[in-house]
């Protein structure tokens, strides 16, 4: 076994238990902050987080506490796993906690709605004084919990932030590249999220295998060419953050965005879906972020436009999922096209 780390996770949802989770396997010494006094002993006392992860065993040495303080005391990592809605107020809340120098890497695959910031963007405005990275892929926390075989991409301007997180994550069942474009990384994380709606309702609908794929592989498109005029690297979306988790979030139920547009499809109200979920559905709030600035930047995304017609316009689902990939361009390749 190599060096021992404190590390923390902030957030007690079904990501952040499970990345905990890892590095508890891995023999790092780690912490998890929840907000509930309850959770918290579940995970102290019965080794389960159940709300999040049934039927999932953690490891015993896995610790949780509701102390924000206490939780990142001296910690060599904190992994940043909180909803996007409430991402500035805990931040905000860890600025006097976290030691300069810190590494604090973003897990969050979202949008701030009220400013259109990125994660990491969000983070350096509150936490100035960590060393920051991102990481996404395709990620599922249930598959991931039952240590499923699965890879994930680390993506930081300070090549020593990847070399330790490689360190603290990668073990026989997790594998953990690294790059640099991190603005590419978190908005794949980020746009995936609404192709999964999408996908959802397709499927819902009894779309066969070869529509689903044309709707992944015209998605990648559109994420890329709003990404390559955002400024990020479209080589980004050939890796794992941006194809392979667009994929498995297009093609699987584990997925929440992908579950709304299930929903969506069999006719059910967009506000009774999010609230029987339980959890957040990124994509439902990225969507109108995404519509304003395709029209601000005079980007083409018909994908974008027929799902908020749906969600937001009130107009049918079967009267638009066909029109949504019929106006799209003549070029199938594009991009790497600037």
């Amino acid at each position: 076994m190599g060096k021992q780390y404190k590390v923390a996770i902030i957030g007690g949802g079904s990501f952040g238990t499970a990345i905990a989770n890892i590095m508890a396997d891995n023999g790092h010494d780690t912490c998890q902050w929840m907000r509930t006094a309850e959770r918290v002993q579940e995970v102290n006392e019965l080794h389960t987080n159940e709300v999040y992860l049934p039927g999932i065993k953690l490891n015993p040495s896995l610790r949780a506490s509701s102390n924000l303080q206490e939780t990142v005391a001296n910690c060599d990592a904190v992994f940043f796993s909180i909803p996007s809605k409430s991402s500035r107020e805990v931040a905000r809340q860890l600025a006097d906690y976290l030691a300069p120098g810190t590494i604090l890497v973003s897990t969050t695959k979202g949008i701030e709605f009220e400013s259109n910031k990125l994660m990491s963007e969000v983070l350096r405005e509150e936490l100035p004084q960590v060393r920051l990275g991102v990481m996404s892929g395709p990620n599922l926390a249930k598959e991931l919990a039952a240590r499923m075989i699965t890879g994930t991409v680390i993506a930081s301007e300070d090549p020593e932030v990847n070399a330790t997180i490689q360190e603290v994550l990668q073990c026989s069942y997790f594998r953990v590249y690294a790059g640099n474009d991190m603005y590419g990384v978190e908005l794949a994380g980020a746009l995936k999220n609404v192709y999964a709606i999408t996908a959802g309702m397709a499927a819902a609908m009894g779309c066969g295998h070869n529509t689903i794929s044309m709707l992944v592989t015209r998605s990648l498109a559109e994420m890329s060419r709003y990404a390559v005029i955002k400024g990020a690297d479209p080589l980004t979306f050939m890796g794992l953050a941006g194809v392979g988790d667009l994929f498995v979030t297009c093609t699987s139920p584990l997925s929440r965005n992908y579950r709304v547009g299930y929903e969506l499809g069999q006719g059910r109200d967009l506000n009774e879906v999010v609230a029987s979920l339980g959890q957040v559905a990124e994509g439902v709030n990225t969507l109108r972020l995404m519509k304003e600035q395709s029209e601000a930047l005079d980007i083409y995304m018909p994908l974008v436009n027929g799902l908020y017609d749906i969600i937001y316009n009130g107009r049918q689902v079967s009267e638009v999922i066909g029109t949504m990939m019929c106006a799209e361009q003549n070029r199938d390749v594009e991009f790497i096209i600037k």
